[in-house]
């Protein structure tokens, strides 16, 4: 089956905050997020992509969205993130960051992944940076919820060009699945130069 993809800028944003929000919980809830998800918080946290500077890459079965990809400047982005790169010699005005790339598992393996980068990475250049980076949640090969079959995206983020900006971590809090508390999470950058 082909997916539609649409892109949805600034203003635009605004009208699929409710899909987006409900497919980044369902998604998320997978490994290794864990996230137990809260729509409210959700739906909060994404209406300020419709501020400007942000784009969405949507994927469409039909007319529901199966999947999507946001990104932004990094400096738009949550400041736990852009002060992760104090630790290195890139500035974060030059940085676009890829925020969340979420698919359904029945709809992956058709290329979705490259599309959803091809369109960030040519918005990142259109905005004028010079690096596009993501993070990646940094969870214990040993956690008890971790699938024996789970295969790590590093390989296919690698031929994309990108690669691990060696000890840069962002640190953020989200409640675990079955959890009462959130806790801190680290995540992994990663980046690629324009």
């Amino acid at each position: 089956m082909s997916l539609d993809y649409r892109i949805y800028r600034g203003a635009e944003i605004a009208a699929i905050v409710p899909d987006l929000a409900r497919l980044r919980i369902t998604v998320f809830r997978d490994w290794p997020y864990l996230y137990e998800g809260d729509l409210a918080y959700e739906t909060g946290y994404l209406a300020r992509y419709a501020q400007g500077g942000a784009i969405v890459v949507a994927a469409y079965d039909g007319a529901q969205m199966v999947g999507a990809a946001t990104g932004m400047p990094l400096l738009q982005h949550d400041d736990d993130f852009s002060g992760a790169l104090a630790a290195c010699d890139i500035a974060a005005e030059d940085v676009f960051y890829c925020a969340e790339s979420v698919l359904m598992q029945d709809h992956r393996g058709q290329g979705a992944g490259h599309i959803f980068f091809d369109a960030r990475e040519a918005e990142a250049r259109a905005q004028g940076k010079t690096y596009s980076a993501f993070c990646a949640v940094v969870r214990p090969a040993d956690h008890p919820m971790a699938p024996k079959d789970y295969r790590p995206l590093d390989e296919f983020w690698k031929k994309r060009g990108y690669q691990k900006l060696d000890g840069v971590f962002a640190e953020f809090s989200w409640l675990d699945i079955g959890d009462s508390e959130k806790t801190q999470k680290r995540l992994q950058f990663w980046i690629k130069q324009l």
